[in-house]
Formats: C-alpha cells, sequence, structure tokens
C-alpha cells in the first residue's frame, strides 16, 4: 500500500502535458468598420465633408504617381505616398492641414446654413419617421413547424408591404432623377462657364502686368526727359547770363527763363537793326554752348 501511495504521488507531482500545441491558434480577426461605431451619414443634397490634410496630399500627388508609374497598382501607390507623408517637412505638411482646418470651418458654417433650409428638415422628419417604424416594427420569429397554415403566411406577409415600392414613390423618385439630372446638366454648364471666366480673369491680369510694366517705363522715361531739361534750362541760363534785356537789365535765370527767352525773341524781331549789337553778342554766346549738354 505505501508504495502505491508512493506512485500516485509521485504521478500526481509530474508536469501535466500542456494541450496549448494541440489547440488550433485562432485566425486573426478581418479589419473592418470599429464595432460600435457607426458610420457618419452622408445628407442628401448637404454641403461635402471636409477631407484630412493627409488626404488632400494624397489626392494632390496620386495622379503624378500615376503618371512617373502607370503599371503600378492602387495599394503601392497610396503605400509610398503615405511614406512620402511621412518624410515631408512639418512645414510642407501644414500647408495640406491649414487648407483642411479652413474647409472643415467653412464646412462647419456651410453645415449650420443648410440646417436652417427646407431640405434638411424635410430629410431629418424622413430618418426620424423610419427610425420610428423600426423600433415600433414587431420581430418575427420563423419557426420550423410545419402546422403553420397559409392564413397565417399571408398575414405575415402583409406586415412587409414596404411603402417604398409603391408606385406613389416610384413616380416621386423618377422625378427626383429628373430633377438631379437637370442639375448635374446645370452644374456641368456652370462650371464650363466658370473656366471660361478663369481664363478671361488670367488674360486681363496678364494684360494688367504687362500694362504696369509699360506705365513703369514710361515713367523712368519722363523722369529721364525732366532731368534733361533742367540741364538744358542750367545750360542756357549760364550762358545768357552776360546777356542782359534792352531796357530793363534783366538778365535769364531758372525762374523767368521762358519769359526771358520769349521777350528777347520779341526784340530781336520787332527791330533787328536797332538791336545789332546784342544779336550778334547773342550769336557769340550760342556759339560757344557745349553740345553734348543740350
Amino acid at each position: 500500500m505505501g508504495g502505491i501511495k508512493q506512485e500516485q504521488s509521485d504521478a500526481s507531482q509530474q508536469p501535466r502535458p500542456s494541450h496549448s500545441a494541440d489547440q488550433p491558434q485562432e485566425e486573426p480577426k478581418k479589419r473592418g468598420w470599429p464595432k460600435g461605431k457607426k458610420r457618419k451619414k452622408v445628407l442628401p443634397n448637404g454641403p461635402k465633408a471636409p477631407v484630412t490634410g493627409y488626404v488632400r496630399f494624397l489626392n494632390e500627388r496620386r495622379e503624378h504617381m500615376r503618371a512617373r508609374y502607370p503599371d503600378l497598382p492602387f495599394p503601392e501607390i497610396t503605400k509610398r505616398l503615405g511614406a512620402e507623408w511621412t518624410r515631408l517637412a512639418q512645414n510642407d505638411k501644414q500647408r495640406y492641414l491649414d487648407e483642411a482646418e479652413r474647409e472643415k470651418m467653412q464646412y462647419a458654417q456651410e453645415l449650420k446654413e443648410y440646417q436652417q433650409t427646407e431640405a434638411f428638415q424635410i430629410t431629418s422628419t424622413k430618418i426620424q419617421d423610419k427610425r420610428i417604424k423600426k423600433e415600433d416594427s414587431p420581430s418575427v420569429i420563423i419557426g420550423t413547424s410545419s402546422e403553420l397554415s397559409l392564413s397565417k403566411a399571408a398575414d405575415l406577409t402583409s406586415r412587409f408591404d414596404i411603402p417604398i415600392f409603391t408606385e406613389e414613390f416610384l413616380d416621386q423618385n423618377k422625378a427626383r432623377e429628373a430633377e438631379l439630372r437637370r442639375l448635374r446638366k446645370a452644374n456641368i454648364e456652370f462650371e464650363e462657364q466658370n473656366a471660361v471666366l478663369q481664363r478671361h480673369i488670367k488674360d486681363m491680369y496678364n494684360a494688367k502686368e504687362r500694362l504696369e510694366a509699360e506705365l513703369g517705363m514710361d515713367e523712368k522715361r519722363t523722369q529721364a526727359l525732366h532731368q534733361h531739361l533742367l540741364a538744358i534750362k542750367h545750360t542756357l541760363v549760364n550762358s545768357l547770363s552776360s546777356v542782359p534785356l534792352p531796357g530793363t537789365g534783366e538778365t535769364a535765370s531758372i525762374g523767368n527763363l521762358d519769359s526771358y527767352l520769349s521777350r528777347l525773341s520779341g526784340v530781336l524781331e520787332g527791330n533787328p537793326h536797332k538791336h545789332r549789337a546784342l544779336l550778334t553778342q547773342l550769336c557769340e554766346v550760342l556759339s560757344h554752348l557745349d553740345s553734348d549738354k543740350l
């Protein structure tokens, strides 16, 4: 008996075999939409939701990447762009982040304005009615009993007479689709007109730049001519300072040069024989003028 008890105690002290190696490993769960997190519903005819700075970067760089690597699959393009975003400097990233923030603020303002419209009120009412119908609809338990009568089956089918398949809904749906096609066509026309206007604006901007450049050149030319005129006046004043006007004895200066020349011309044309000496003196003075300064 003592030997049997010793063997049993030794067997109890031996480690039990682990079944963890024999048990099959659990397969990794498929990644999908997080459990318990509802998708954000898109409001019909509402403002378009903004995108993040990273998505703006992807949208901007994707076409360039496709043109550079036309045979590259879409997941690989996204992977490379993600790596490029990671290596991007912070100041370069900030441009996309700032644009995303501005678009987010604009979306909040547009959403606030949209919530005051009649279309939003109608959509909210429909969503609320659908939620109430879903909560009030009785749950149907389908049994395997062969004793289910045909009358109960017909009654069960009548519960699922969904209103959206009525003729009224189909007609309304057709009208909405026609209206949507009309709006899309109008949107395309507006976009084409906008593109034409953008080209006109660009042409006008280029013309404005050309006119500003020509105006700057004209201003420089005018300043040069003004400086040249001042130089000529100084040269004439210095040369005619020794030629006084007959009768008054007035000499030329910067302030009275125009009137001085006008009166001197009138005196010489009125009686050239009487003022022959003045004419000779004037010719001698003018002959010594420096032509390079005129």
